[in-house]
């Protein structure tokens, strides 16, 4: 077959590259599913503990199982005094990138090798050792010093809001991290989880993976936009001033970040529940956000209508993303916004985690095809 009778799917849309029993995302009903339990079910009523429990054994622990898997990862997530100097030393420039460096250097300091012809459980305890560094990884990042001991801690949300404010957070506010962590602790085959899987199917020790995955955050196109959603609402300053920003935004055909998805074709369920958990909060932002969100998708609408209308094919509505609500609720817990993709890798690490785990257990390296699409071979 030539290439002008060959096809492909410009960014891999469509095709199908593996099974995963972790998540599911159905666009069209608007539902994310974990081993077969709604999402946004778990993320209210559950800790991340128990929802990273459920994704490593396919169910939720009982009150022992889950004691003794909260106290493991508790352990495991503690740098030794050499990793915490390690760290400090890599800190400089931007927060994300320093957390990849710091993950690579520490994987690389504990002489992870391969995986390829290893014991399985041996590599499957890496693994859970590196994504469970990640909350002090980030402190030692962000504060220039030691992790705080955190005696009578509740939990992972709780340790890592506590190691970047200084102080134990109360309840709702470490419900309301832990509703935003479980939300993003996994999502499909999204870039970072893909890109993680292909590292992993190489045979590749797992900090490369997860150092892999890390990197694809780097671009503001997957998972960057909570930040700028508050220097949006920062541009825009008072509710009256909204309509007019964002005409000319569109107007210049700018894109107003956190909104618009890949995979949902209506309300993105996460989006929802943390415009929720806002709500609760009560902050300074919530009016204006609320404000800005509905001229957005008005005008967004409008947008969308006209073109089907000049291109004679319907256009999808763009709805409200993960991201525009995010960014008031870590705002509102005490999240420095410089370190929003950061807060976003302590979740999506353990869904990483879990992907290259599974990866493992029924490998095949990938190696997709490709069209020539270069000039004509000479003779």
């Amino acid at each position: 077959m030539n290439s002008e009778q060959q096809t492909f799917s410009a960014g891999l849309e469509g095709v199908i590259a593996c099974a995963t029993r972790l998540s599911h995302v159905d666009g069209e009903a608007g539902r994310l599913i974990f081993c077969g339990h709604n999402a946004v079910n778990l993320a209210t009523t559950r800790t991340v503990e128990e929802v990273w429990f459920l994704l490593h054994h396919g169910r939720l622990p009982d009150e022992t199982e889950l004691a003794s898997f909260k106290a493991k990862i508790e352990t495991l997530g503690a740098l030794s005094d050499k990793e915490v100097t390690l760290a400090r030393t890599l800190r400089a420039g931007e927060p994300l990138s320093a957390f990849r460096t710091v993950l690579s250097a520490i994987a690389s300091a504990r002489g992870y090798k391969p995986w390829l012809n290893r014991d399985q459980a041996v590599v499957e305890e890496e693994i859970l050792a590196l994504s469970a560094l990640a909350p002090q990884i980030v402190e030692v990042i962000h504060g220039d010093r030691a992790p705080l001991s955190k005696e009578g801690n509740n939990g992972y949300a709780e340790r890592y809001l506590w190691g970047l404010t200084g102080s134990q957070p109360n309840a709702d506010l470490t419900r309301a991290l832990e509703t935003y962590l479980i939300l993003t602790i996994d999502h499909g085959l999204n870039a970072s989880t893909f890109a993680a899987r292909v590292t992993a199917s190489t045979g590749a020790d797992v900090g490369a993976s997860l150092t892999t995955a890390v990197g694809t955050l780097s671009g503001p196109l997957h998972g960057g936009a909570p930040g700028p959603v508050l220097d949006m609402l920062d541009a825009i300053g008072t509710p009256e001033n909204a309509r007019p920003w964002v005409e000319q935004e569109l107007g210049a055909k700018r894109r107003i970040m956190g909104f618009g998805h890949r995979v949902y074709r209506t309300d993105d369920p996460r989006a929802i529940t943390l415009r929720s958990v806002a709500e609760k909060q009560n902050g300074p932002r919530i009016t204006l956000a609320r404000v800005v969100e509905q001229e957005v998708l008005a005008a967004l609408a409008a947008h969308q209508q006209q073109r089907s209308a000049e291109q004679g094919k319907q256009k999808r509505p763009l709805r409200t993303n993960v991201e525009f609500w995010t960014a008031v609720v870590l705002e509102h817990v005490g999240i420095p916004r410089e370190l929003y993709s950061s807060t976003f890798c302590t979740s999506r690490i353990i869904g990483w985690g879990e992907h290259i785990r599974e990866q493992l257990q029924n490998n095949k390296l990938f190696r997709p095809l490709s069209v020539y699409s270069g000039p004509p071979v000479s003779e």
